[in-house]
């Protein structure tokens, strides 16, 4: 394997981690709980976005969190029409911890994330797929400008 696939390798590893100890910092939570959080958001959003606004998203990834945003993907069984509370239910389902965690805090504090690494153009731009009650979940800035 060439230098440069390894270098590949090791930043996306880098990033991945950027990524939950960002999201374990907000969250005030553990590594594995942040890598839990960020998992069943991304897949909660993924199963509701139409194919092509999900593979579109998932290109900006880094190519780890790309994978765990396609673990088990079925796409020809989306968009699921899910209400605000369906998602936040979706969401707890798939979070398996010790700890309670609120789902909506989840949700956001994901969201937050999101924004501060990928920008919130992308959040603005899957927000034009979905309904205003699940764009409420979005930081104030890319959720007002959807």
């Amino acid at each position: 394997m060439s230098t440069q696939h390894l270098e590949i390798l090791e930043t996306t590893v880098q990033k991945t981690h950027q990524w939950i100890d960002s999201l374990a910092e907000a969250g005030h939570m553990d590594s594995h709980t942040a890598y839990q959080a960020l998992r069943a958001v991304l897949q909660t959003l993924r199963d509701r976005l139409p194919a092509p606004e999900a593979a579109h998203f998932a290109a900006q990834l880094p190519i780890l969190i790309r994978g765990i945003f396609y673990e088990g993907y079925r796409p020809t069984q989306v968009p699921e029409g899910l209400s605000r509370q369906e998602f936040l239910d979706r969401i707890s389902e798939k979070i398996v911890s010790a700890r309670i965690l609120d789902p909506l805090e989840v949700a956001r504090q994901v969201f937050a994330v999101l924004e501060r690494f990928l920008g919130y153009g992308e959040l603005e731009k899957i927000g034009l797929v979905l309904p205003a009650e699940l764009r409420s979940l979005f930081p104030a800035r890319a959720g007002g400008m959807c």
